[in-house]
């Protein structure tokens, strides 16, 4: 018999590091954030249609109710807990350029990586839209990040900044920066995203990722005037968050609260 029958997965054995090169890695990489940007997407915009479609009650201006905007959120948090609680050893689990971009910012990616991971971002965000909007009943455009009514577009700039400075400082802290809690960093990320959209999908739609606003517009074939403000926003928040990250670890935070990451977890005030 001949030996490829008889071990069939022989050739995908894991071989030594020196054997994959650079640019494998890297491919492997946006593979995993594009698969990974597209079911985090896909259930996310899933969900909130169905959340929208389904309101059994408005708010008092015609807008979300409090009850709706729960459900959208969870829909987002828990969709992105799941996978990148899946998909982290593969590329990192990032699935937004802004998250991308604090982390080659606070020097825990490499600029050619996030080159790479970028367009697998966009591309993955896109892909998920279009096929929600022909796979489920109901216009893709109700998942569009818009702006509240008597919100404007400056305020809406700086929002999305402050919710997504949190969401990339809590990827920094829990993921980039390695302790005895990264196994469950899915699941503190999970939340900020949660929290982030209880905040903001009222009064901006949340996005805290291009990806996720590019995807239902270019879906939707429709872009808001003011759709550059879902790309500049996250990013000057990504910007803040690595800008602090760099800034307590230049001053060693370990040792302002030491032992935190010890097995006793004991304080040492000395």
């Amino acid at each position: 018999m001949p030996r490829s029958f008889e071990k069939p997965f022989e050739s995908f054995k894991k071989k030594p590091n020196g054997e994959q090169s650079a640019i494998r890695g890297h491919f492997v990489a946006a593979s995993g954030e594009f698969v990974g940007t597209f079911l985090f997407l896909y259930f996310a915009f899933c969900g909130h249609t169905m959340a929208v479609e389904q309101a059994g009650e408005v708010g008092r201006n015609g807008a979300n109710s409090a009850q709706t905007v729960i459900y959208i959120s969870m829909s987002y948090g828990l969709s992105l807990l799941v996978t990148a609680w899946t998909l982290y050893r593969v590329s990192g689990g990032l699935f937004n350029p802004a998250v991308t971009l604090g982390m080659v910012v606070s020097g825990t990616l490499p600029p050619v990586r996030g080159a790479f991971l970028f367009p697998a971002q966009i591309l993955g965000g896109m892909v998920a839209a279009a096929l929600v909007d022909c796979m489920i009943p109901g216009p893709i455009a109700v998942t569009s990040t818009t702006l509240a009514p008597g919100m404007s577009i400056a305020q809406g700039v700086f929002f999305e900044m402050f919710l997504t400075s949190q969401l990339v400082f809590t990827v920094l802290m829990l993921a980039a920066e390695k302790s005895k809690d990264t196994f469950i960093a899915p699941i503190g990320i999970g939340l900020a995203l949660f929290v982030a959209e209880i905040a903001g999908v009222y009064y901006t739609g949340a996005s805290l990722n291009p990806a996720r606003s590019f995807g239902p517009c270019v879906a939707a074939r429709s872009f808001p005037g003011y759709h550059w403000i879902y790309w500049v926003g996250p990013f000057l928040g990504a910007l803040i968050a690595a800008g602090y990250y760099r800034f307590v670890k230049a001053l060693n935070y370990e040792e302002a609260n030491a032992g935190q990451d010890s097995a006793e977890g004991d304080f040492r005030g000395d």
